[in-house]
This record gives structure tokens, sequence and C-alpha cells, in this order.
């Protein structure tokens, strides 16, 4: 499987609907990227897939309330 050379982008389904909140990520080929949607051009903190994957894992474990 190859990866674009553009992240393909998409929203969190958990960041707010008010326009505030928004978290966007995108797969790369180790991992997963995180920036904050109103700076698209800003910083992109990058988590390796094993990281990214006992993160979501604890989500799925202990949901938000």
């Amino acid at each position: 499987m190859t990866t674009p050379s553009e992240p393909n982008w998409f929203k969190s389904s958990y960041s707010g609907g008010s326009g505030t909140e928004c978290v966007e990520c995108a797969c790369s080929a180790d991992g997963t990227l995180i920036r904050d949607s109103k700076r698209a051009e800003g910083p992109v903190v990058r988590v390796r897939a094993g990281a990214w994957s006992a993160f979501v894992g604890s989500l799925t474990r202990n949901p938000p309330r």
C-alpha cells in the first residue's frame, strides 16, 4: 500500500460542532498525523502506529464522558 504525498486529512468525530474545537487526523506510512484544523499550516503531531493503537484502544475501553 502506498501513502499519498499529501495526507488525506479528516475531522475527528469527537471535534466540537461549534467550530472551535476541531482536530484533524491523517494516516501516514508509520502511524497517524494530528493537527488543529484552524491552523492547517501549523504544527503536526506524528504518532507511531503502536502508540496510536494503544491510545484508540484505551478510548474503546474507557469511553469519554
